[in-house]
């Protein structure tokens, strides 16, 4: 028994620090529905637009999207806007403007001189650099979403858990940092971000109910379509691509029965 007691404790304490070292970890990305996955998968278009003003009027404060342009809003497989749309939501935007003729880059007081956007351009960034984004976030460099999607591990479920998954109450135990929040599916359960939805973040113009969970939807649906903006062009030529397989297999059987009746 003297044995015993201490190995039993022994074991408890091992027990305890495991469960201790689990809460740590981060939960599995919730399991999702996407209209795009899999090989007949397609972009819901309502969606990618509700998703477009979510990240406009929401992320678009902190997290770039240097990889879009203006004109892909208006391209085939994308949000679905007209090239008119995408002129207004372009030129609603202000791009740093080259020297003008005087050779300046700036005004008087020493801003930086802008111009409404073109279709060629790509999204600006909300901060000027690095620097200034990590100054306005707490030390933190919010990421860029244009290939955000396919950049972390779980991808649409795995995005769509963070930005839903804050408000749970920390385990015992669990020390949240300074400065930072608990969301038990980011790695270390601490994030800088802090909650970047509410309910009636936005007012879609659908009528959509803008509540958490469709808001978070539509904002996944419209970075996986910028992660992957030829998603759908790449379905439909590999549908083709098999069919055409298919009616080669089927003429080749025919033509192999064909040379070789009766010759067996």
């Amino acid at each position: 028994m003297r044995i015993a007691i201490p190995l039993l404790a022994l074991a408890a304490s091992v027990a305890g620090a495991a469960v201790a070292e689990d809460t740590s970890q981060a939960l599995p990305p919730k399991e999702m529905a996407w209209s795009f996955q899999g090989p007949f998968g397609t972009y819901d278009r309502g969606a990618l637009q509700r998703g477009f003003q979510v990240y406009k009027e929401v992320c678009s404060a902190c997290h770039s999207l240097n990889m879009v342009s203006f004109a892909d809003l208006a391209a085939p497989g994308g949000p679905g806007f007209t090239e008119a749309q995408a002129k207004v939501i372009a030129a609603g935007y202000k791009i740093a403007a080259g020297p003008n003729d005087k050779g300046e880059t700036t005004d008087a007081n020493g801003n930086r001189l802008t111009r409404p956007g073109i279709l060629a351009d790509h999204f600006p960034p909300p901060f000027a650099n690095e620097e200034a984004a990590r100054a306005s976030n707490g030390g933190a460099l919010p990421p860029d979403l244009s290939l955000i999607i396919k950049a972390r591990e779980g991808g649409p479920d795995y995005v769509y858990s963070i930005i839903t998954g804050f408000g749970h109450k920390p385990p015992r135990g669990f020390a949240v940092q300074q400065g930072k929040y608990y969301n038990p599916w980011f790695a270390g359960r601490n994030i800088s971000m802090p909650p970047p939805l509410a309910k009636g973040s936005v007012t879609f113009s659908d009528g959509t109910p803008a509540t958490i969970p469709n808001e978070a939807k539509s904002v996944v649906t419209f970075l996986s379509w910028a992660s992957e903006p030829k998603m759908e062009q790449r379905h439909r030529i590999g549908l083709q691509a098999m069919a055409f397989l298919v009616l080669l297999s089927g003429l080749l059987f025919l033509s192999y029965r064909k040379v070789w009746h009766g010759r067996h």
